[in-house]
This record gives structure tokens, C-alpha cells and sequence, in this order.
């Protein structure tokens, strides 16, 4: 596919940095490269400047000269993790709390899903520190500017309502230097259409939301590139689902009601070869899934365990920054907790058969909304892809080889090989054995910056000291 464009900022500093800089090698590492589920053992990386420029047998591969040497015995060796779903603009001052928590948790690259186009500027100038400051910040893989009906959920988002607006629309994302653009609930026939029939012109992806008034087939066959939080699908059981279509379908039908696709669509993902066919279809047009199950994880835990989450220690003003009943904990009754934890295990459900399906899968957190947390959260999404019925090396493809796929940057991220961007996370424990030992991290390298487990930690005091010192606006969820 056609890379997305933007997405890197190299400058002449960098290019300059790159010539003189000197080598790391990492000796007697195993290494998972990504490109199966073998382990290489007691294998020598060499990272200069930020390349990987050798990798090879302990003892056989030549180690540059004034290199410094990190002796990896029993550690393992993976690539940099990538969030997929995030919103860094979501709750910003101009303190910087998120980036350098991605950073710390082994996340060296995200993809931005509402940036809007005066927003673009931060942007560039996050990617220029990237290179220029390397270790302080993830890549900026891509960023999205989202397209809404109008009116909107969101009163400040951009909005298009008919075929002339939306093709408007993404003329301007395009213009702007805006990766993608992200496609929202709201929208109607005739402005998805268009915008589909603009980004194709334009050659810019859109991907994002499923609107109600889109049947799942029809987003795949128009070109949608991902669909994010399983949008489009009603994960309540099939009984409730055929007693409410009775219910509301007729009415739909005369009235002409947008919600009409969606309604139909419902029945039909209760047929379960009507929907494995589906998840088919997914697989041969290429449309990915982000399905961020850590939001269903968060929507089933009582107020009193959120409340009790030590990861609030770097939200400055804790829980107050976050409405207090944001996920409605509050006031739910025995029956609704029931079926929120349904709800979860449909998802789980949902996400297993279209893995079955060959439906392609990237990770994805939705950080920036109350009690999900840049990179500690990223974490969580593998485990439940576990849950799910993926495997541990499945699991792990999503947040790291699968994304690169997904961008078209293969060629330089994704897996470890020589002539590769050094973006690494160098783990205590095998992965592949339990998912949950990606969080057992010892070092992360960043576009060739190595920063040991004590570096690390100091990432995490400084943001946890800010955040004590500061306060900042409530989060929001998009």
C-alpha cells in the first residue's frame, strides 16, 4: 500500500547526528525479530546512530570499535511497541505528561486519531524532537483529523453534511499535511461516500469510525483502512438484539431513519455464517481492526478499584481531572453490570472469530479518555488479545510488526534486522511465554538511544512530580 505521508520529519541535524555518532552493541541478548516465533539466542545487536547497522552470533559479529557494550544475558530482545489508538490533545497543557509515559512503558511510536489541522504545526514540531532530542518522545507513526456529521457529539470537531463539504473536507486535511482522515459516528451516506471518493483522489487513507447510517460491508468495499473499537457491531446478546430490531426496525423503515443499516446489520451479525463471511470480506479488502477491548475492561470495574489505581499518580489532579462518574459506575444497577461484563466477553467473542476469519489486528488503547494510561495501558490491550484467543506471539504482531505492515514502513520498522530504524525494547522475560512479560522491561531504545531501567525510572518520577505540582482539564472521549 502506499505509505502515508508525513509521518517522518528527518533534518539535516539529524542526518549530521546519524555520521558521527557512535555505536552500542547489545551482547548475548535473545532476540525475537518478529518474523516468526523463534527465538535467536545469544545473538549480537549493533545500533549506530539510530540504524541497526549488525546483527549476528555472540562472538562472530564484529563489534565496532569504542563501542559501548550492554551485556544482555537471559533478556530478550523485541521491537519497539506501537500504540495505535491514542489522543494526546485530549487533556494537554504545555507540561508534557503523556509522551515521556509511552516512552517509559517500551511504546516508541502511536498513531494519532484527532489532530486538528492548526494542530499540525505541534505535530511537526514533536517530530523534529524526535530526531533532535532522541529518548524524549514516541514517533508520530501518523495522525488523523476526524470528519463528523453535524451538529456533532463534539461541538469543535469538523463536520461535513454533504458530498460538496466532505470532499472540502478532505482537501484541506490534505493540504494541511494530516496523515489520514479519521471518518466518525454521525456522518451520512452521501458525505462517507464522498469523503471515501475524495481520499482516494487525494491518495490519503481515512479510517476511524463506522457511521450508524454504514452497513460494516459497505465501509470495507468503500476503502476504510481500519475500524476502530469494533464501531458498527452491537455486542449485547442475540436474543435482546432480534426482540429490539422487531421493535424499532419497522419504524426505521417508514421513516427512513439513518440508524436503519445498523439496525439490519444487527440481525445479520446473529447469523454466524452471515458474519464469518463478513469477517472474510474484511480479510480480502484488507480493512484492519483496532478494537481498544482495554475501553470494555475500564466500562466493567467499580468505582472504588479505579479509584485505588496507583497509575493516577501521574494524572496531575488524579481522579478530579476525570469526571467522577465518567463510565457511570455510580448508578448502575445488579442487571447492567451483568451485561457490560456480557458486553466484554461478546468482544472477546467477536475479535476471536475474525482473527479465525484472517482479519488483520492492530493494538490500540484509546488513550487520552479517564483511566486508560499512555503506554501502561498499551500492556493490557495484548493481555486481552490473549484472552481472546490469540497466542502470545499473535498478540505481540499487533503492537509491532502489524502496524508497520499496516503503514506501508516495513522496509524500516517492525521487526529487527540490520538496516532498520533502532527502535527496541529489551525485556527480563520472555513474551512469548506470557504476554504479560512485556511489561517486565530493562531498557528501550529509541531511534538509537538507549535508555537503561534507571533512566527509565526518572521518566517516571519527573512525570509523577509534574503531575503532583500540576492540573489540567478534564479528559474527553473520542
Amino acid at each position: 500500500m502506499k505509505k502515508y505521508t508525513g509521518v517522518f520529519l528527518f533534518t539535516l541535524f539529524a542526518a549530521q547526528l546519524f555520521a558521527q555518532s557512535v555505536s552500542t552493541a547489545i551482547i548475548h541478548v535473545i532476540v525475537i525479530a518478529m518474523t516468526s516465533a523463534s527465538l535467536q539466542n545469544n545473538m549480537t545487536v549493533v545500533v549506530t546512530g539510530n540504524k541497526i547497522t549488525g546483527i549476528g552470533k555472540t562472538g562472530q559479529l564484529k563489534i565496532p570499535a569504542g563501542a559501548t557494550v550492554i551485556d544482555a544475558s537471559g533478556k530478550y530482545l523485541i521491537p519497539g511497541l506501537w500504540d495505535m489508538h491514542v489522543h494526546v490533545f485530549a487533556k494537554r497543557s504545555q507540561e508534557d505528561y503523556d509522551l515521556p509515559l509511552f516512552i517509559a512503558n517500551g511504546v516508541t511510536g502511536i498513531r494519532e486519531m484527532w489532530t486538528k489541522t492548526g494542530q499540525m504545526q505541534q505535530v511537526k514540531l514533536w517530530r523534529k524532537q524526535f530526531y533532535e532530542q532522541p529518548g524524549t518522545i514516541p514517533r508520530f507513526v501518523a495522525v488523523g483529523t476526524m470528519v463528523d456529521g453535524s451538529p456533532s457529539f463534539w461541538p469543535d470537531a469538523d463536520t461535513a453534511n454533504t458530498a460538496a463539504q466532505a470532499h472540502l473536507a478532505v482537501q484541506r486535511i490534505k493540504a494541511a499535511g494530516v496523515d489520514f482522515v479519521k471518518v466518525y459516528n454521525g456522518l451520512s451516506r452521501e458525505a462517507y461516500f464522498a469523503i471515501a471518493d475524495e481520499a482516494k483522489k487525494q491518495a490519503i487513507p481515512f479510517a476511524g469510525h463506522v457511521p450508524n447510517s454504514i452497513l460494516l460491508k459497505e465501509a470495507s468495499d468503500a476503502g476504510q483502512r481500519s475500524i476502530e473499537h469494533l464501531t458498527g457491531y452491537t455486542l449485547t446478546d442475540c436474543p435482546t438484539i432480534e426482540t429490539e430490531a422487531k421493535k424499532y426496525l419497522p419504524e426505521a423503515i417508514a421513516t427512513g431513519s439513518p440508524d436503519r443499516p445498523f439496525i439490519e446489520q444487527a440481525l445479520d451479525l446473529c447469523d454466524e455464517k452471515k458474519s464469518f463471511a463478513l469477517y472474510q470480506l474484511f480479510a480480502k479488502n484488507d480493512t484492519w481492526q483496532v478494537p481498544t477491548l482495554i475501553d470494555k475492561k475500564i466500562s466493567i470495574l467499580d468505582t472504588a478499584t479505579l479509584y485505588r489505581d496507583e497509575r493516577l499518580n501521574y494524572v496531575p489532579g488524579g481522579r478530579q481531572t476525570f469526571h467522577d462518574d465518567y463510565w457511570g459506575q455510580y448508578h448502575k444497577t445488579v442487571g447492567e453490570w451483568d451485561t457490560l461484563r456480557m458486553m466484554q466477553q461478546k468482544s472477546f467473542t467477536v475479535v476471536g472469530r475474525m482473527h479465525r476469519a484472517g482479519v488483520k489486528f492492530m493494538a490500540g488503547t484509546d488513550t487520552g479518555n479517564p483511566y486508560i494510561y499512555p503506554g501502561f495501558s498499551l500492556h493490557e490491550e495484548l493481555e486481552m488479545f490473549t484472552e481472546a484467543g490469540f497466542t502470545a506471539f499473535e498478540a505481540l504482531k499487533t503492537a509491532t510488526i502489524n502496524p508497520a505492515i499496516f503503514l506501508g514502513m516495513t522496509d524500516s520498522l517492525g521487526t529487527i534486522a540490520k538496516g532498520k530504524n533502532a527502535d527496541m525494547v529489551l525485556l527480563n522475560s520472555n513474551p512469548l511465554k506470557n504476554i504479560n512479560n512485556t511489561r517486565s522491561i530493562n531498557a528501550v531504545i529509541v531511534n538509537g538511544k538507549y535508555l537503561s531501567r534507571d533512566a527509565l525510572d526518572k521518566m517516571l518520577a519527573d512525570v509523577k512530580a509534574l503531575a503532583k505540582k500540576n492540573s489540567y482539564g478534564r479528559a474527553t472521549n473520542k
